[in-house]
């Protein structure tokens, strides 16, 4: 028998505030319902009541409720859970990706599930997460951009796919897009200054100004500072 996800919807209700319900409704933009739990409380109550136990069945059973909370928590799942996924459980991910169409739920199944579960299982999983950077919801390409956190933190970047994914994304105009490029180099600047200076040198005409500052925003500050002012006064002006 599978665990009945309504025990996790439950003990969350008395950790929700209406007052923080309103403000992350009106701040996610979300026609889904909510309690108004802090994160750090819902982890809380999903380690403490599904530690031990993982089903995919539920994770599709709490994703169906109309509540953010309950999406959240099947996230939160499959985060607790990770070790026992890979690169099959990629195609339920991007369904998840694709109906969850906000950040909120979109950057942890990139970031913390998908892109963890590339790093363990990297030639199946990438086939997959290739399609994704090429589909026509920006929601899955974000999602391909931030799989490359995993590896990046790791000390195992792939400059490549890197390469390829920012490249083909960088002339975009959704917001969502541009962030997520900036953000990819932000982290790597983190660990890899040199290569992230050259990087945004090379293609400073074709940066929009919020992959800009987000990739200049760790760089050291005389790097960050020459690349600032040549964006600002480009070279022949």
């Amino acid at each position: 028998m599978h665990p009945d996800p309504e025990d996790i919807i439950e003990a969350l209700r008395p950790l929700g505030s209406a007052e923080r319900a309103s403000q992350q409704r009106r701040y996610l933009k979300s026609e889904l319902d909510f309690l108004g739990v802090r994160l750090p409380d819902l982890r809380d109550v999903v380690k403490r009541l599904r530690r031990n136990q993982f089903s995919r069945e539920e994770v599709t059973a709490l994703w169906c409720q109309p509540l953010f909370e309950a999406r959240l928590a099947a996230v939160e799942l499959l985060r607790l859970h990770i070790r026992e996924l890979d690169a099959s459980d990629l195609p339920r991910i991007e369904r998840l990706v694709r109906e969850g169409a906000g950040w909120a739920l979109v950057d942890p199944l990139a970031g913390d599930i998908a892109g963890q579960i590339a790093v363990r299982h990297p030639q199946p999983a990438w086939l997959v997460i290739d399609t994704w950077a090429d589909d026509h919801d920006f929601w899955l390409r974000r999602a391909a951009l931030l799989c490359l956190l995993p590896g990046i933190r790791a000390g195992r970047p792939d400059l490549d796919r890197l390469n390829r994914y920012a490249d083909a994304m960088l002339g975009e105009k959704e917001f969502f897009i541009r962030k997520a490029i900036g953000w990819v180099l932000r982290e790597l600047s983190k660990k890899d200054p040199g290569y992230v200076s050259a990087w945004t040198e090379s293609r400073l005409a074709a940066m929009s100004g919020v992959t800009f500052r987000e990739a200049v925003r760790r760089l050291p500050e005389p790097d960050a500072a020459r690349l600032t002012a040549a964006r600002s006064y480009p070279a022949g002006r």
